[in-house]
């Protein structure tokens, strides 16, 4: 893959402070809600949130880093299952940092693997971490899980650890 190369992938993108998020799932799991709560929560603290796409993401290579790219049919677009599209203030582009796979409501692990991490092919990989598409505070659960978030806003608010 060169430069500026990408493949589309279905997942849905977001930044919240400083962190890019990538949320997989199969279809109707959950990325939408689960996206459209985390900017809620960010926007609440007046922490910067910004929509990136929804459904299908371009990803790409750029120098050291990964990026989410919206794809230009559906910029500002985003679909609500059951209630139709609407649309968002969105960015184009952002670096990712780590991907949250959305997961049902029955989850049989307790706890994921160590480690976890999603494989993008010839532009890289991004840590994982698994989140129900319900939690009802799922930034606290960002702030508390990954640690190397909590010193930036918004994660360094909800922090319930002293560093």
């Amino acid at each position: 893959m060169t430069a500026g190369d990408s493949f589309n992938l279905h997942a849905t993108a977001i930044v919240i402070g400083t962190r890019g998020l990538l949320l997989t799932g199969p279809s109707g799991s959950g990325k939408t809600s689960l996206a459209l709560s985390l900017l809620q929560h960010a926007a609440s603290l007046k922490a910067y949130a910004a929509f990136i796409s929804d459904d299908q993401v371009f990803i790409e290579r750029h120098a050291d880093e990964i990026h989410a790219i919206c794809p230009p049919s559906i910029t500002g677009l985003i679909e609500v299952r059951g209630t139709g599209i609407g649309r968002l203030r969105s960015i184009e582009r952002a670096p990712l940092h780590l991907a949250i796979q959305v997961l049902a409501d029955h989850v049989e692990e307790r706890l994921p693997p160590e480690d976890e991490v999603l494989d993008l092919g010839v532009c890289g990989s991004l840590p994982v971490m698994r989140l129900r598409h319900d939690h009802p505070a799922p930034l606290i659960v960002l702030a508390a899980v990954r640690p190397e978030f909590c010193q930036e806003s918004p994660f360094r608010e909800l922090s319930l650890l002293d560093f």
